[in-house]
């Protein structure tokens, strides 16, 4: 979009786009007002683009792209996971910061290229740990591939999808929390089960051998052996049918927002109505 935006030039002349670090250090003349204006843009979470022509600059033009309306509750939730959140971008760092504000992130890695994502994961990971990042696009595959965990949102490109190690189905944010609650859910399940597998036969097995014959004269018949040891599958069992009942932490935390913003519409509307 941008491409064609820029060849099909201004005033019918040829347009040639630059980024802004590129443009101050070519062009002098005129340009504090348009960096002005370029930075009231990217702190109201804009992109601002620079235009020039004939080596002159001539037109700056902010985009933006709207915030999901699930996106603030898909970070809530993260948030709620005891997880840190960090963006990765290669938009310029008055936007990137913007956007961060008014997401709650943790940390911006702002201006970089593919390469320079990568070098920040690894940065990240010295300093947090393991890391997962999230990516939809061309430029995030390298930086899918450096992560412990890469995920892929379903409707981005097929490289990105092809890098990450999980593929989110949906462009919904939430089921990066919803994945993570889900494994960590299921892995918690497993080491109930393993636990209680070595336990039931560590206490039944000896029982079952005749070990407390010689001083309390105690057997275990084979029939109720039998029966204990189905028990302990029908337990391992239904202890793994819980997880049919996993309610996803980001769906609460959506609802939660949903509810709190239409508690704030409502009282909004009391204060307004001069009826009320």
């Amino acid at each position: 979009m941008r491409d064609r935006l820029w060849r099909a030039g201004l005033c019918g002349r040829r347009a040639d786009p630059r980024r802004r670090r590129s443009l101050h250090a070519r062009i002098g003349a005129g340009r504090r007002g348009f960096c002005r204006h370029g930075g009231e843009a990217g702190t109201r979470g804009k992109s601002p683009l620079y235009a020039a022509i004939g080596g002159r600059l001539a037109a700056i033009v902010a985009v933006a792209d709207p915030i999901k309306e699930t996106t603030p509750a898909a970070i809530a939730a993260l948030h709620g996971l005891g997880l840190k959140v960090a963006m990765l971008t290669g938009d310029n760092a008055l936007t990137a910061d913007a956007i961060a504000r008014q997401l709650g992130i943790d940390e911006v890695v702002a201006e970089v290229l593919p390469d320079g994502k990568v070098k920040a994961i690894h940065r990240l990971k010295e300093e947090y740990g393991r890391i997962a990042f999230v990516g939809d696009g061309i430029n995030d595959a390298p930086a899918l591939a450096a992560a412990d965990i890469g995920v892929a949102v379903g409707t981005g490109t097929d490289i990105a999808i092809e890098a990450a190690d999980v593929v989110l189905m949906s462009g919904h944010l939430g089921g990066v929390a919803t994945a993570i609650a889900l494994s960590r859910a299921t892995i918690g399940n497993i080491r109930q089960n393993l636990f209680w597998a070595f336990a039931y036969n560590a206490a039944l097995i000896p029982v079952a051998a005749g070990a407390l014959y010689p001083a309390w004269g105690i057997l275990l018949s084979p029939i109720f052996a039998a029966g204990a040891m189905a028990m302990s599958s029908v337990f391992v069992l239904g202890n793994a049918l819980r997880l049919r009942g996993f309610n996803p932490l980001s769906l609460r935390q959506e609802k939660q927002h949903e509810y709190r913003r239409g508690s704030e519409d409502i009282g909004r509307f009391g204060q307004d109505d001069p009826l009320l």
